[in-house]
């Protein structure tokens, strides 16, 4: 396993995959830690996680600059996602315990209620773009809830995967609870059919969740997959030209580009296209490209190089189809994995801009006819993750908000996770939710008991 420095090529740290005897010696030291884990009082539990976000804010430095040389994103990027993990562990260490009490239900019985009891080891396989927050995000509702932990991180950010696993060692964590597994994908999957892993949570393209969710099926363990996004941000004609530009811009930089809730496909209304258009054009390309270890820099490089060769694909094969290049469209010549911020026009469906996920600093702008036309196109997609309406009129956006076929939708406001509120898409996006109520229910045994 190697980890490549994506700004200069230069490699960082090369790991041995963990040997088959190894994995199924850590999958056993997980169930022999369940069985007392689970048997922790919620104070415990919180406790520990306590400790948990304590240390990422101690450490919160050198975990910025670790997942910036790992996977390049700004480092002001990668120190407000050590902050975000740790609201977190704060965030489900505060409210487990009344989101999963027992709740009385009248019944023939003299006496039923509902318990929420814990699953077991839980394999999560998460990915390179948010090394911390994704890993973070599964195991914080699942180790309240009583499960065990066991993380099969991207195979290009092995650093910080053993820096997670390290800050729970540190924070006190029982062995077994949190363990790091160094695997392949395809060791992943095989490890699915393990009779100690006893359900299974992955964040990552459309084809792993394919692949893992068919496995995981075949063996009847429950699975939440959290998948791509081609998320559409809506401008209607009533809407601020100048806000929407700055906040499109905004949008679609994120992670330098990498993020699958970042707004992809810019559907605009017919009144506002054309200004639109040149304000979103002169924002991309006046952006401050470079060293995102640097606090000037506002777009790093893309985490590998092969992504910027799918990208650089992707805008070529769309502008064949007949797209329109604004800005960008070219590799600068500078070391490193970096695309030219990109803005193509004239997109329609078809195209592979407008059809599949754009991993990278691509904004596509789509023109629509009017409100309903704009829905539709934004709803003409295999993916169903996040979307945004902006107007100025909130109502408005708020009635639009039941026709928009998506597992988030943001009116006036950039799509985003937050521990409080349920996390996940419909359609090609996945299935079932992260954090919140919601996400702390996904993997726990629903259970009845009648009393006579």
């Amino acid at each position: 396993m190697k980890s490549v420095n994506p700004t200069t090529g230069a490699v960082l740290e090369e790991l041995l995959e963990h040997a088959p005897a190894e994995v199924h010696r850590r999958v056993a030291r997980a169930t022999q830690a369940f069985g007392a884990w689970r048997r922790t009082s919620f104070a415990d539990r919180a406790s520990l996680l306590g400790a948990v976000a304590a240390l990422l804010r101690e450490r919160r430095d050198a975990l910025a600059r670790l997942m910036t040389l790992e996977m390049g994103k700004p480092i002001a990027q990668s120190e407000a996602e050590v902050e975000k993990c740790a609201l977190a562990c704060d965030y489900f260490a505060a409210h487990a315990e009344h989101d999963l009490a027992i709740e009385n239900v009248a019944s023939d019985a003299s006496r039923s209620f509902v318990r929420y009891d814990p699953l077991g080891p839980i394999l999560a396989v998460m990915p390179w773009n948010f090394p911390l927050w994704q890993v973070v995000r599964a195991a914080a509702p699942a180790l309240m809830a009583g499960n065990v932990l066991l993380l099969k991180h991207a195979s290009n950010v092995p650093g910080c995967a053993a820096a997670l696993e390290r800050v729970w060692t540190d924070a006190g964590s029982p062995e077994g609870v949190f363990q790091n597994l160094r695997l392949s994908a395809a060791a992943a999957e095989e490890l699915v059919d393990h009779p100690g892993v006893q359900a299974v949570t992955l964040t990552g393209s459309e084809a792993a969740g394919m692949a893992l969710g068919a496995r995981a099926g075949r063996a009847l363990k429950k699975t939440v997959l959290e998948l791509g996004g081609s998320d559409a941000f809506l401008v209607l004609s009533d809407a601020d030209p100048m806000e929407a530009a700055t906040q499109a811009a905004a949008a679609r930089i994120v992670n330098n580009g990498q993020s699958c809730i970042a707004a992809k496909r810019f559907i605009v209304e017919q009144p506002l296209a054309e200004r639109f258009e040149w304000l979103l054009g002169q924002r991309m390309a006046r952006l401050r490209v470079g060293d995102p270890l640097e606090r000037a820099t506002e777009l790093g490089p893309l985490a590998r190089a092969d992504l910027v060769d799918a990208l650089d694909l992707q805008v070529r094969d769309s502008i064949r189809a007949g797209a329109r290049l604004v800005t960008g469209g070219s590799r600068p010549s500078r070391p490193g994995s970096y695309y030219a911020p990109t803005v193509l026009a004239d997109v329609r469906p078809g195209m592979r801009a407008f059809d599949e996920e754009t991993f990278g600093p691509l904004a596509a702008i789509v023109v629509a006819h009017d409100t309903d036309h704009a829905i539709a196109l934004a709803n003409q997609s295999r993916y169903g993750l996040g979307a945004s309406v902006w107007t100025s009129d909130p109502a408005r956006g708020e009635a639009l908000a039941h026709e928009l076929e998506a597992g988030s939708v943001f009116i006036n406001g950039i799509v985003k996770s937050d521990p409080r509120l349920p996390f996940g898409g419909v359609k090609r996006s996945g299935y079932g939710r992260e954090l919140g109520l919601w996400g702390i229910r996904e993997f726990v045994n629903v259970k009845t008991v009648w009393i006579q």
